[in-house]
C-alpha cells in the first residue's frame, strides 16, 4: 500500500510540476527573470539561480546567443562567414572593439560564444575583483597549430573561438601581468587567482600558469568542446 501512495505522490509532483512550467512559460504565472527558467540571459543581471543554465543553453543556441550579445554591452560588428588559409574557418564571428567598463588592447575576432563569455566574465567576475580593471588579451584570432606544433591539430584560435589574457591595467594605471601570480604575499596574486576562478565559470577551457609551460605569460580561455580548469 505504501508503494502505490509513493507511486501516486510522485505522480501528483510530476504532474503539479508540469502544471507549474507551463503557467510560467505561458506567462500565466510570472517571476523573476532571476527565477524564470524561460526568461532571456541578461549577462549584466546579478547572477541568480538559474544564471549558469541559462549560459549554457544560450551558447548552444544560435538565435538565443545572438540577442544576449546584442545586450551584453559589448561593442561589436558582424563579420561574414569565411575560410581561410589552411582550413580556419570563421562561422558566426563579431569583431569586438570594447566593452562598457573595459578597454581592449585591439580589436579581436571572436565567436557568438566566446564573446558572450567575455562579456559574462567580465560583469560578473573581473569588475567584481577590481573595479574599473582593463583587460589585455593577445592571440585571439592566429590561425595556427596548438602549442605552435606544425603536426597537431588546429587550435581553438583559428576559429576565433579563444583568447588569451595577459595582463590587466587598473585605474590607477598599474599594470598586472601574471608574473605576479607566485607572489604570494601580493594583492596582485590573490586578484589573479579571483581571476582564474571567474574564467574558469565562464568559459568551457581556462588554461593558467599551472597547465604548462606555455601557459605562464597568459590565461587562455576557449569555448572548445571540453570542460578544463587549470
Amino acid at each position: 500500500m505504501s508503494a502505490r501512495i509513493a507511486a501516486w505522490l510522485l505522480l501528483a509532483s510530476l504532474a503539479g510540476a508540469a502544471v507549474f512550467g507551463y503557467a510560467v512559460h505561458s506567462k500565466r504565472i510570472v517571476l523573476p527573470e532571476r527565477y524564470d527558467p524561460f526568461a532571456p540571459l541578461d549577462v549584466r543581471a546579478p547572477r541568480g539561480p538559474l544564471t549558469r543554465f541559462k549560459l549554457w543553453r544560450t551558447m548552444r543556441d544560435a538565435q538565443r546567443c545572438d540577442a544576449a550579445l546584442a545586450r551584453s554591452g559589448l561593442v561589436f560588428r558582424e563579420m561574414a562567414d569565411s575560410t581561410g588559409t589552411g582550413g580556419c574557418e570563421l562561422k558566426n564571428v563579431v569583431r569586438i572593439t570594447q566593452s562598457e567598463d573595459t578597454r581592449f588592447s585591439a580589436p579581436f575576432l571572436a565567436t557568438c560564444p566566446l564573446a558572450l563569455g567575455m562579456a559574462y566574465f567580465e560583469h560578473q567576475y573581473l569588475q567584481a575583483a577590481a573595479l574599473e580593471t582593463y583587460g589585455e588579451h593577445v592571440g585571439s584570432y592566429a590561425c595556427r597549430n596548438v602549442n605552435h606544433q606544425q603536426d597537431a591539430a588546429l587550435s581553438q584560435h583559428a576559429s576565433a573561438n579563444a583568447i588569451d589574457l595577459t595582463g590587466f591595467v587598473l585605474d590607477d594605471g598599474r599594470r598586472i601581468t601574471l608574473a605576479r601570480w607566485d607572489d604570494a604575499s601580493s594583492l596582485d596574486a590573490v586578484f589573479l587567482r579571483r581571476v582564474h576562478e571567474g574564467a574558469c565559470q565562464s568559459f568551457d577551457t581556462t588554461l593558467g600558469l599551472n597547465y604548462n609551460a606555455l601557459h605562464r605569460t597568459h590565461f587562455h580561455v576557449d569555448m572548445g568542446p571540453y570542460r578544463i580548469c587549470r
